[in-house]
């Protein structure tokens, strides 16, 4: 019996085929290691601080808080954080959070033992005060200082005389300002309104006030030939000049506006 012989298989290709490169999967838009998609920790715990800081300053100053921020105040979800904040904010103006943290960071400071060494400003305008208190019982000492040397002003005085009544007029001027800035940081630290840049804006107001005085006081004089002028009026006018220093600005600032506006269009 005759068997047929099986035909032989192909033998498999022996080189490898290179296998088909695997895709990554597709993943969303995930934020690098170490980086929220939304606000920090330590933002969230400073929000939380804030509030509890203004609360303690509504509740001790007896400002009207409103109860529904209980559960606002309770959540830790950010809208409700920030809503709070929000209504709290309204409550406590014109205080800030940024003034109530700063004034409770002056009284935490219990190895200060005056409110000297804890507030710089006040004792930097108290010697102030002082320097231009002398200055004006010195000058007015003077015999050189009298109705009229100041009723000649800048332009016909010269010498010592004039130094000496621009000093006078100066200290004055000093006096103003120095009263002025006194009597608003002494309010912000009642309101809860004083905040560190403060120190900043009175260096810069005191010399606006000095040339505030200086100039009102000098325009009066020059006025009419100095004949209605008496040396209480030049040192009034300097006082209000000092006192007053930011008001003259905001009027010479209306002044130049207007002038600007003449001759200025809307076209322009």
């Amino acid at each position: 019996m005759s068997t047929s012989n099986p035909t032989p298989k192909p033998n498999p290709d022996p080189t490898p085929k290179p296998s088909t490169p695997i895709k990554p999967k597709e993943t969303a838009n995930v934020p690098p290691k170490g980086i929220s998609k939304g606000v920090s920790n330590e933002l969230m715990v400073q929000i939380k601080q804030e509030l509890e800081n203004m609360l303690a300053f509504a509740m001790r100053n007896g400002k009207v808080i409103n109860t529904e921020l209980n559960p606002l105040i309770e959540s830790d979800n950010l809208d409700d954080l920030i809503n709070a904040h929000n209504i709290l904010a309204k409550n406590i103006a014109p205080a800030t959070p940024k003034s109530i943290k700063y004034l409770n960071r002056l009284n935490a400071e219990e190895h200060s033992v005056t409110i000297f060494s804890r507030l710089p400003i006040i004792r930097n305008l108290i010697i102030l005060a002082l320097l231009f208190l002398a200055l004006f019982i010195g000058t007015s000492l003077s015999n050189q200082v009298d109705n009229a040397s100041l009723a000649k002003g800048v332009l016909s005085n010269h010498g010592t005389p004039l130094l000496l009544n621009l000093l006078f007029l100066c200290a004055t001027s000093g006096l103003g300002v120095i009263f002025y800035l006194l009597k608003s940081v002494s309010e912000g630290i009642q309101k809860g309104t004083l905040m560190p840049e403060q120190s900043i804006y009175y260096v810069g107001l005191i010399v606006l006030g000095i040339m505030s005085g200086l100039i009102l006081s000098e325009i009066v004089s020059t006025y009419n030939d100095g004949n209605s002028l008496t040396v209480f009026n030049s040192s009034v006018l300097a006082l209000v000049g000092g006192f007053s220093s930011d008001a003259i600005f905001s009027v010479l600032q209306g002044i130049i506006n207007k002038i600007k506006a003449v001759f200025t269009s809307d076209n322009d």
